[in-house]
């Protein structure tokens, strides 16, 4: 299998060696062209990471995706329709690349966002998390996953989570025995 590229990976700068499924983000770029490269760039990663909680269980409800679609229009200031295009295309994208592309686009924001942008970022997974009331264990690993990979330290996850405590699957297990 042959290394492919499509315009998202170019774009990042990154070049995978997953088969051309003839997915790209070529309509996120569409959308936010008047935004400048960098800002872009920034809610194109943005927009793929917020998958990684939701996809964590490996089924994308509704909800998730809904919430999803808010969190873009809050970041990126555009319509309901544009931000389901984005979120529909990160999605799919998502869908048909594999742990390697999570961390390449994780790292790609690392490096570009800001520690307040980072820890933002963390607070809308826990977000996407909870969309259905219920933050799953396996989306919580993710969730911390995302934040080593975006060199923040287990004080910075543990104090984004304890806004988010009552969402906790785990937690409200033990609440119930």
């Amino acid at each position: 299998m042959g290394k492919t590229t499509t315009p998202f990976w170019n774009w990042l700068g990154v070049a995978t060696d997953t088969p051309d499924t003839g997915n790209s983000l070529e309509e996120i770029e569409a959308t936010l062209a008047g935004l400048g490269t960098d800002r872009v760039r920034h809610l194109a990663c943005f927009a793929y990471i917020l998958t990684r909680p939701a996809r964590a269980d490996h089924e994308v409800t509704d909800s998730e995706a809904a919430r999803m679609r808010e969190v873009v229009i809050r970041e990126a200031g555009i319509s309901e329709s544009d931000a389901a295009a984005i979120v529909r295309v990160a999605r799919d994208v998502a869908r048909t690349s594999g742990g390697t592309e999570d961390y390449l686009i994780t790292r790609e924001f690392e490096r570009s966002a800001t520690r307040e942008e980072k820890l933002h970022l963390l607070d809308c997974l826990f977000e996407i998390g909870a969309a259905d009331a219920s933050i799953l264990t396996i989306e919580d690993n993710e969730i911390r996953r995302v934040a080593s990979e975006l060199k923040l330290d287990h004080t910075d996850f543990i104090n984004v989570r304890r806004r988010h405590l009552e969402h906790l699957e785990v937690l409200k297990r033990r609440n119930t025995i």
